[in-house]
């Protein structure tokens, strides 16, 4: 009987020992969002968190803490430096004060999918890991170019006596339009314009239904320049703390989100399409007129960059170019 109990009570504690073990083989991802959550970008992260963590059990978990109201959008990079947070849905614009050779994937001019296969991914890692603490995971956001909506319309790409509010994406080049430049947060955007703070600003094709601006929008400048880039960026030393099967398992989603980015060209039509409804008038230029703009973004871009972080800028210039 007692030899029975014994063996009864040993069987319990390897069940239970097996039970702890597997418990303490799953990790959880504290992730926020430097966008808002009822923007396009978490709205479309969401549903990937959800089958994350559903096909994830047992292995790793990804907690979704929130978007601006947690971690305000230009402090989530450091947050991530600095481990407070594992991860954070940005754009490298917003963390700038981290590392400036964050804003340089916006001259990425190649789909990720490429960037993995030619060498790009890797070199943007290189600097990551050194500069920020940072891994680069994954870039969900492509084909979104950036546009000029302005509530004062020009026949020519000159920004002359007009206040533009900026991030550090496109404050060079703005500049370079003769654009007096006010940065702001997203959220106080709306309010500028309502009272003529600022005359425009500058932002992807999609996304200003989300934040209501079109309702203090005139006019948008055609053609795009530069391409937004929405990533996940994680703590370098919490991504190295994952074990070879977690990490497996991180790979395989993160390609998985990458792989959903053909949404993206569809979106830029609807918005197109979408804010034509809403009285947002588009200005075009002839031709030759549009591609000198759209060359000089990307001159004004790529001088910059030389001038912030030659030595990289030389690295990924050949890499982000199409061939």
């Amino acid at each position: 009987m007692n030899l029975r109990v014994l063996r009864t009570a040993a069987a319990l504690l390897l069940a239970v020992g097996f039970t702890a073990a597997a418990g303490a083989q799953e990790t959880t991802l504290r992730l926020v969002s430097a966008f808002a959550e009822n923007g396009i970008y978490v709205q479309r992260l969401q549903p990937w968190i959800q089958k994350f963590n559903a096909e994830g059990k047992g292995v790793l978990q990804i907690n979704f803490i929130g978007g601006p109201k947690a971690i305000p959008p230009f402090e989530a990079g450091n947050a991530v430096k600095t481990g407070v947070v594992d991860m954070a849905l940005s754009t490298g614009a917003f963390y700038t004060n981290v590392m400036p050779e964050a804003d340089f994937l916006k001259l990425t001019q190649i789909p990720v999918a490429e960037q993995r296969k030619n060498g790009a991914f890797e070199a943007i890692n290189k600097v990551w890991n050194e500069k920020g603490n940072m891994q680069y995971l994954a870039r969900m956001v492509e084909n979104q170019p950036f546009h000029i909506y302005t509530n004062k319309r020009v026949d020519k790409p000159d920004l002359t006596g007009q206040k533009i509010r900026i991030t550090p994406v496109y404050r060079d080049f703005f500049q370079a339009l003769n654009a007096n430049v006010i940065t702001t947060p997203p959220g106080e955007v709306y309010t500028a314009l309502e009272r003529g703070v600022v005359d425009g600003y500058g932002w992807p094709i999609g996304g200003i239904f989300d934040l209501n601006w079109h309702e203090k929008t005139k006019f948008r400048i055609d053609p795009g320049f530069y391409d937004a880039e929405v990533s996940l960026i994680m703590n370098l030393p919490a991504y190295k703390k994952l074990s070879d099967a977690q990490r497996s398992y991180l790979q395989k989603q993160l390609l998985a989100l990458e792989a959903e980015n053909t949404f993206w060209a569809r979106y830029t039509t609807d918005e197109v399409a979408r804010q034509e409804k809403a009285g947002i008038q588009t200005i075009k230029f002839d031709a030759a007129t549009a591609k000198a703009f759209r060359d000089k973004a990307y001159e004004v871009g790529w001088a910059s960059a030389a001038k912030q972080s030659p030595e990289v800028a030389a690295r990924f210039k050949p890499l982000f170019a199409p061939r």
